[in-house]
């Protein structure tokens, strides 16, 4: 008889090779099968010995997956709410350019469309049809080909956790958006780092050199990239589709760009993934709404994967509420990309600010001349300002700041003139 003892208590896994009959201790027996196994599971335990000299003591982190415990969290940006009582301000007062959020919110339909909700107590539509055939119509791509999540993180998420077993790599190309680094440490997938040239693009042979070598099942790509702002053109792009490599494309900024978006391409490439987000077109970031087009022979197993309401009643209602206003969208989008060269014109005049031209809604700034990037954030935070730092090594002397409306730039500019 051989015995395993689970948690060192009241039941074990009994396998007994040499008898077909129960011993007296089990009250649970299974079928026999060609090698004469029985299986028991036992009333009593094994050994009387404590949990506490057996070292068998349970604590709830013991039940983790071991390569979550040494997880660090992500580190998202805090809300006006939390930002007000933290700073002693009024929201109105604080100059939020920290999370490229669209300081002009979403089209007057969507406020309208949420007061006349009718059923936000009926489960929202698994597939979200209304809200993809609303898509369809605005991107030209049919809605087979569509599938909408909570955010684009979502979908980033959700694509890793279908395409990679523990132990699977990515391609990485830093400094680039951290939830592609993030997802795939959750995932236990292993990341490897191609970083961008010095400004900014991409390094295309040493990414072919590491696909060849590392095999890895997908790279992440961002275009326009945070946080500087910069575009893949069609040229580079091809060459990376044509890796035996799963291409996860993210536009979550192409509206700045003044490019088209690749989602069509994904009905002629089948490694190709593009996602796209309403957070930064139609203001909706608070409601968590992100879409992606998909080769048909990939979206069939995100379905399959999906958790089933995952978008909001009221996230589909406001999406396509926003959806029936392109002149408002557009309106906005041009507002932006103008205030945008302003403020890299203002950028320029700084002297200890270096500001890289942008494709996006935000703007990245090398501190220069002795100043530290991460106490100038903490300076401008005093003056309720909010720009953004990063603490990773390679970009730990740049800020990116967001674009605002004019007067959130002319305080920004206030407060900078103030430090020198």
């Amino acid at each position: 008889m051989g015995a395993i003892d689970f948690f060192c208590i009241s039941s074990s896994l009994c396998i007994d090779r040499t008898s077909r009959r129960l011993g007296s201790s089990c009250s649970v027996e299974g079928k026999l099968n060609r090698s004469g196994i029985t299986y028991m599971a036992s009333s009593v335990p094994v050994k009387e010995e404590s949990q506490q000299h057996l070292g068998c003591s349970v604590t709830g982190d013991s039940f983790i997956r071991h390569h979550l415990r040494k997880l660090s969290p992500y580190q998202p940006i805090l809300p006006f709410e939390i930002l007000s009582t933290r700073l002693g301000r009024k929201p109105e007062d604080i100059v939020k350019l920290d999370a490229n959020e669209n300081p002009y919110g979403p089209p007057p339909e969507v406020l309208e469309a949420l007061g006349s909700m009718r059923f936000p107590y009926i489960y929202p539509d698994p597939e979200s049809r209304s809200l993809r055939a609303a898509l369809a119509e605005d991107s030209g791509i049919e809605s087979e080909y569509i599938l909408a999540g909570c955010g684009a993180d979502e979908l980033i998420d959700l694509i890793m956790r279908c395409v990679l077993d523990p132990g699977d790599k990515i391609v990485d190309c830093p400094p680039t958006f951290t939830m592609y680094e993030f997802d795939a440490a959750v995932n236990a997938a292993l990341v490897i780092k191609v970083s961008r040239k010095s400004d900014f693009s991409l390094d295309v042979e040493r990414i072919a050199d590491v696909v060849e070598q590392e095999r890895p099942k997908c790279i992440f790509l961002t275009s326009p990239n945070n946080p500087d702002g910069s575009i893949i053109n069609d040229e580079t792009l091809l060459k990376i589709l044509a890796l035996p490599v799963l291409v996860v494309l993210d536009e979550a900024y192409i509206e700045f760009s003044g490019i088209e978006s690749r989602m069509s391409w994904v009905k002629k490439y089948e490694n190709l993934i593009v996602l796209r987000t309403f957070s930064k077109r139609a203001g909706l970031a608070g409601l968590r709404v992100g879409y992606g087009a998909f080769p048909l022979s990939i979206i069939e197993y995100l379905w399959r994967a999906k958790q089933p309401y995952n978008v909001s009643v009221a996230a589909e209602i406001s999406a396509c509420a926003a959806l029936k206003n392109p002149v408002y969208l557009e309106n906005i989008k041009v507002a932006l990309v103008q205030e945008r060269e302003r403020l890299f014109k203002l950028l320029r005049e700084v002297p200890f600010l270096n500001p890289y031209p942008s494709y996006s809604n935000f703007i990245l700034c090398e501190v220069t001349s002795g100043m530290d990037a991460k106490k100038l954030k903490e300076d401008l935070a005093k003056m309720a300002v909010m720009i953004r730092h990063y603490n990773n090594k390679e970009l730990s002397g740049y800020v990116r700041v967001s674009v605002g409306k004019p007067e959130h730039t002319d305080a920004l500019m206030e407060c900078l003139k103030s430090l020198y």
